[in-house]
C-alpha cells in the first residue's frame, strides 16, 4: 500500500476513480471550499498511482514554498496580468505535450461563488481533451472521478450540465458551495 493510500484510509477517506488514465485531460474539481481539498485531491489521486498539475495563484510561489508546488505539478496564475491569457497558454500546452493533466477548480476560491470561471470548457473544447468530474464529498468522505464529460463548445449549456453533476456533493463548508 502506498504512504497516499494509507493516510487517506486512516482518515477515513474513501477513493473511487474509475475515468481512464487518459493521456491528456482536465479534472473539472468541486466542491472548492477549504484548502484541504487540495491536500486530499492530491493524496487521492496518487493513491491510485497517478499524477496531475493544478493551477494555484502566483502569490502562493514564494521561495521556498514555491519549489515545493512547482515539484508537485503546480502552475502559477497570474492574476489580472495585461497581455497575459492563461486559456491560450495552456491550450498551446496540451498541443504541444504528449501527456498532461491538471486539476482545476473552476469556482476560482474557496469562498461561495455561483459564477464559475469557463477557461477549463475553453481549453478542454479547443485542445480537444476529456474533462473528468472530480469531487471531494466531505460528508461521505469520498473522492470520486468516475464521470467524463466532452465539451460541446456552448459554454452556458456545458457549465449547466457541470454545475448540475456537483449539486449532490458536499464540500468542508456547505455553506460556500454554490451550483447556482
Amino acid at each position: 500500500m502506498n504512504l497516499s493510500k494509507f493516510l487517506l484510509r486512516i482518515a477515513g477517506w474513501k477513493v473511487i476513480i474509475s475515468v481512464p488514465d487518459y493521456p491528456k485531460c482536465i479534472i473539472c474539481v468541486a466542491p472548492h471550499t477549504s484548502n484541504w481539498d487540495f491536500i486530499i485531491g492530491k493524496l487521492a489521486y496518487a493513491s491510485i498511482g497517478r499524477k496531475a498539475g493544478f493551477l494555484m495563484k502566483s502569490s502562493w510561489f514564494f521561495f521556498p514554498l514555491g519549489l515545493l508546488f512547482k515539484a508537485l505539478g503546480g502552475v502559477p496564475v497570474e492574476r489580472g496580468k495585461k497581455g497575459y491569457s492563461l486559456v491560450e497558454q495552456l491550450i498551446a500546452r496540451f498541443n504541444s505535450t504528449d501527456r498532461l493533466t491538471l486539476a482545476i477548480t473552476p469556482e476560482g476560491t474557496r469562498s461561495r461563488n455561483s459564477n464559475w470561471h469557463t477557461g477549463f470548457l475553453r481549453i478542454a473544447y479547443a485542445a480537444d481533451v476529456n474533462i473528468a468530474l472530480g469531487a471531494i464529498d466531505f460528508e461521505k468522505k469520498e473522492v470520486t472521478i468516475t464521470e467524463t464529460y466532452s465539451p460541446t463548445g456552448d459554454i452556458d449549456e456545458d457549465m449547466k450540465q457541470i454545475k448540475a453533476y456537483y449539486k449532490g456533493f458536499c464540500g468542508k463548508y456547505p455553506e460556500k458551495f454554490s451550483t447556482e
